[in-house]
Formats: structure tokens, C-alpha cells, sequence
């Protein structure tokens, strides 16, 4: 099975006013994208699905997500949004509890203005009550994240996390030494995957060549292992730098010099263990 571990889809002609990360050089983003669009993007690269992440910070979120995913067999899963800061993060997770296609959930932990949010009080009580309810999280930052990040790593050891986009590295370079620190870091914690996504938005829009991104994908192999990565195309986040085809063929093809196994591993079978797929 292979399958497209993140992406996502959005009605904005109804929600434009959610969408407060869409800056003005995003305007191609400014529209809707739904399954429809996705699925023969899929079908063209060989993918049995995708995971639908959140992309918006509002408590309807989710149940958009769950909705398309009821009648889109694609949607192998949904990573919903849900305020886990709030006071009654836990009555909110019990009304959820059995939703099979829920798979986990997320806050942009890069957008804050406070860098060790991961780690605050309040953030890390809602990720503690997770692994309760068997929901997986993923772990959206940048480079400079990874210090509080790894702290609540530490401190969750059954909660299972991903890594979402390699952690956002600067691809000119400027971080590559904190970066690796931190990624090497936080891969020693056996419950903490990565996703190979977001390399071409980080990237030189319009001048990016597939080679940039080896060093960075070599690095994180070695650190994680074919067993705790998955491919995933952050579309349509990446149209803005790259079609479909294009940006998931950077994994497709780094992949190829590595083992049949570690292949399958990476292209579908570690999101279908860590999502329960």
C-alpha cells in the first residue's frame, strides 16, 4: 500500500476568514480544493490514499474532515483539530472516541508566538490524555521548536508523534547545525516518526532542484530508519513551488537507491502502522 501520509483539502469560498496563515503570497492557494481534485493525483503516482491533515484552527475542523472521509474511500484517515489547550480538552476527546477514521490530531505549534509552547503547561496536559484514547499527534515546527518539543517527547513516552515536514529546516542552510542537533535528538525517542513533506515550500520556489533536498533526506534517514518515516506531499500547500507529481517524486526517486523493504516502508507501510490505516 502507498499512500500520501499529508495533505489537505479546504472549502476557502466559505471559510476564507480561517485561513489566517494564507499570506498574500499565497493567493494561489485561495481556493478550493476538495478529494476530487486529489484523487486522479493519486491515481497518476501509484497512491491507494492519503491522511487529510487540519489546516484550520477552528472546532469545525474536524468534523469537515470526518465528513469528506465518509464518503471518500481515499481518505485513509483524518488528523483533526481540536483546542488542546482548553479546559475541557477531555469531554471534547470523549466525543470522539469512536470515530475509527479519526486517526490523531494537531495545533500549529509553529505559529505561536512562544517558542516552547510544545512544552507548556497547558499544551502538554492536553497531549498527555491522548494516548488514552489511542490518538496520535503531530508535531508541526521549525527548527527552532525542537528544544521544547523534545522536552514533551520526553515526557509522553507511550504518546506516539510525528514530525511533521522534517521540521521546516531552512533549505539555505543558515539553521543545518541546530537542525540536526535537534532532529538527532528527537529521534532517539523510539515514539517519534517523521515525515518526508514540506520540502519544496521551504525551498526556493521557483529555482529548486530535487538535489537540494538529499542532504536533508540522507540526514534523516540515518537518524530515523525506514521504519519511522513516511512520504507526504503537504499538497496543496506545495502547488505553490511544485505540482503534485513533481514534489512527491523527490521521495519516489531518492527512495529507489534504497532497499525493496525500506521502500515500502517509507512509501506507505510506516503511515499505515502509525495511523492504523
Amino acid at each position: 500500500m502507498k499512500i500520501d501520509a499529508h495533505q489537505h483539502f479546504w472549502n476557502f469560498s466559505e471559510n476564507a476568514s480561517d485561513f489566517t496563515w494564507m499570506t498574500n503570497e499565497l493567493e494561489a492557494l485561495k481556493r478550493n480544493f476538495s478529494p476530487d481534485d486529489l484523487a486522479p493525483l493519486l491515481s497518476e503516482t501509484g497512491r491507494d490514499g492519503s491522511i487529510a491533515v487540519q489546516a484550520r484552527e477552528v472546532v469545525s475542523e474536524t468534523d469537515f474532515l470526518l465528513q469528506l472521509a465518509q464518503t471518500h474511500v481515499s481518505i485513509k484517515g483524518v488528523v483533526g483539530w481540536i483546542d488542546l489547550c482548553a479546559d475541557d480538552v477531555e469531554a471534547v476527546l470523549d466525543n470522539y472516541c469512536d470515530t475509527p477514521k479519526l486517526k490523531g490530531f494537531r495545533m500549529l505549534i509553529h505559529d505561536r508566538t512562544d517558542v516552547d509552547f510544545a512544552d507548556s503547561t497547558a499544551h502538554l496536559n492536553g497531549v498527555s490524555l491522548l494516548d488514552k484514547y489511542n490518538f496520535t499527534y503531530d508535531l508541526l515546527l521549525r527548527t527552532i521548536h525542537l528544544p521544547s518539543a523534545i522536552r514533551l517527547v520526553q515526557k509522553l513516552p507511550n504518546q506516539p508523534f510525528v514530525v511533521d515536514h522534517i521540521a521546516k529546516p531552512a533549505m539555505d542552510g543558515s539553521d543545518m547545525e541546530a537542525w540536526k542537533h535537534g532532529i538527532n535528538e528527537i529521534s532517539t525517542y523510539p515514539n517519534v516518526m517523521c515525515k518526508l513533506s514540506g520540502l519544496v515550500t521551504e525551498a526556493d520556489w521557483i529555482n529548486w532542484h530535487a538535489s537540494d533536498f538529499i542532504p536533508y533526506l540522507d540526514f534523516v534517514y540515518e537518524a530515523f530508519g525506514a521504519d519511522r518515516l513516511m512520504v507526504g506531499s503537504d499538497w496543496p500547500v506545495c502547488t505553490v513551488a511544485a505540482d503534485y507529481n513533481a514534489t512527491i517524486s523527490i521521495v519516489d526517486d531518492w527512495v529507489s537507491k534504497l532497499s525493496t523493504e525500506e521502500q515500502s516502508l517509507i512509501l506507505g507501510e510506516t503511515c499505515a502502522k502509525f495511523y492504523s490505516v
